[in-house]
């Protein structure tokens, strides 16, 4: 089982504390840093202000050399696609090849409103033409041109450049939704992402997907199924409780939704997700000062998932 490192930022952190963390991940063995795509803090005064997810990145890819780097997950109301196609193409080439898109409808509506983003009532559509055009861009052949006509973008005779160094950037598609959203993974994703789900409802929401696959003429296999969940875990009662506290949250609510508790409690809660299906788990990091719980993870909890 993969474990990813997943941040918050605009809950409060400046890119040099995202640096921290991702060379963190990198030195203790992780396979990813990633972050959240948002400019609204969910709580608290948020300082010292929000940072953009693809110019930190971009800083990242030049001062990491090994992890895979990428949004969970961007939102399809806050750029046009082929400037966000653009944008990941570049970081993928600043990196030599390690990034990730995800990309999502855009929900939180306040923070919209706050930053005079437009937040249309249907943004399904939106979602699934950007998908076309990024993926479109980045497959066009080099030397053709690219061109499409949606009811929100049109394009013509785009020179669909620049080229990733990946010859296809993995794609990243996540929801609960029980039929469209399965169906949208399934004709553009390489990975398909559960964010914060019930713990039992899991292998039903994940067979949905890969039923989605095999009526799509997809093999469900071909997919990446993963899962994201807040971390939380102490050596002991007392180191648990502490960190809890430091974040904000209640010991029995996190034991009840989250990878947390004592070391014991989060093997058995990750080989959990492993029997229902999930391959990968993007650990949601909210205390970014905290370096010593990412080592806890990568000393006493990775060594024990084989």
């Amino acid at each position: 089982m993969q474990l990813r490192i997943f941040t918050e930022p605009q809950q409060g952190a400046t890119y040099d504390d995202l640096l921290a963390v991702a060379r963190a991940t990198e030195d203790l063995g992780f396979d990813a840093f990633f972050r959240s795509d948002h400019y609204l803090t969910m709580g608290g005064d948020g300082l010292p202000g929000p940072t953009d997810a693809w110019t930190t990145l971009a800083g990242l890819a030049r001062e990491t050399s090994r992890i895979r780097l990428g949004t969970l997950v961007s939102s399809a109301t806050f750029r046009h696609p082929s400037v966000l196609a653009i944008q990941v193409a570049q970081v993928d080439q600043m990196s030599g090849g390690r990034v990730e898109l995800g990309l999502g409808s855009g929900w939180f509506e306040a923070e919209h409103t706050a930053y005079g983003i437009p937040f249309p009532t249907k943004r399904f559509g939106i979602l699934t033409e950007q998908l076309q055009v990024i993926t479109g861009l980045w497959g066009t052949p080099l030397g053709e041109t690219f061109s499409f006509a949606g009811e929100h973008y049109r394009l013509t005779d785009c020179p669909a450049l620049p080229k990733p160094v990946q010859a296809s950037i993995p794609v990243i598609v996540g929801g609960h939704g029980p039929r469209r959203t399965p169906a949208l993974a399934a004709r553009f994703a390489t990975e398909f992402n559960l964010g914060f789900a019930e713990f039992d409802e899991i292998a039903s929401k994940l067979e949905r997907v890969r039923r989605a696959c095999t009526e799509a003429g997809r093999d469900p296999d071909s997919l990446t199924y993963s899962a994201a969940h807040v971390l939380c875990v102490g050596a002991d009662e007392a180191e648990f409780g502490q960190r809890a506290a430091a974040i904000g949250r209640e010991g029995a609510e996190l034991r009840e939704h989250g990878i947390a508790g004592t070391v014991a409690e989060a093997v058995d809660r990750l080989a959990r997700l492993r029997e229902s299906g999930v391959e990968r788990v993007y650990l949601q990091v909210m205390d970014l000062q905290d370096l010593d719980h990412l080592d806890l993870i990568a000393r006493e909890v990775a060594p024990q998932l084989g």
